[in-house]
């Protein structure tokens, strides 16, 4: 017996149940692709958004990315130590810190994007290339549901 067809009918028609099972497939994925490099999603999240956004505060860094603040801080110092990004007082608050992405860290960023996008294909490799589009739509559509629920 396929290990699928030992869970209970009932568990197997839950949304809410399957979401949460791939999603732990998914991060098992994630979480060994990155550490081949010996980083964790939260350095990748963190990389990224510096990128998209450029330098900002941890605070703003956390709200981007759903980080907690206890995690941003250790999350920026690893970085930081690693000379990934750099932290600098804010100009306008010196209480504050404004976090920048550094050319090191932009380098292991494309890295990093590369090893998550083979892992993704791992992740997804049994939908084509139309159900993952389809897949990618409407997790996004929940997703955005709720958090605009949230709010």
């Amino acid at each position: 017996m396929n290990p699928g067809e030992a869970t209970p009918r009932r568990l197997r028609a839950l949304p809410s149940r399957l979401t949460n099972q791939a999603a732990l497939a998914a991060n098992r994925i994630v979480d060994k692709a990155l550490a081949q490099v010996g980083v964790r999603r939260y350095h990748y999240s963190l990389l990224a958004a510096l990128d998209e956004t450029g330098p900002t505060s941890q605070a703003e860094l956390g709200r981007r990315t759903g980080i907690d603040r206890s995690d941003m801080v250790a999350t920026v110092n690893d970085l930081a130590d690693r000379g990934l990004v750099q932290r600098t007082p804010d100009p306008e608050d010196r209480r504050r810190n404004i976090v920048s992405v550094t050319a090191a860290g932009r380098r292991q960023l494309a890295q990093l994007d590369e090893l998550l996008g083979a892992a993704q294909d791992a992740y997804l490799a049994p939908l084509s290339a139309t159900d993952r589009r389809t897949l990618i739509g409407l997790l996004t559509r929940v997703t955005d549901y709720h958090r605009d629920k949230q709010d």
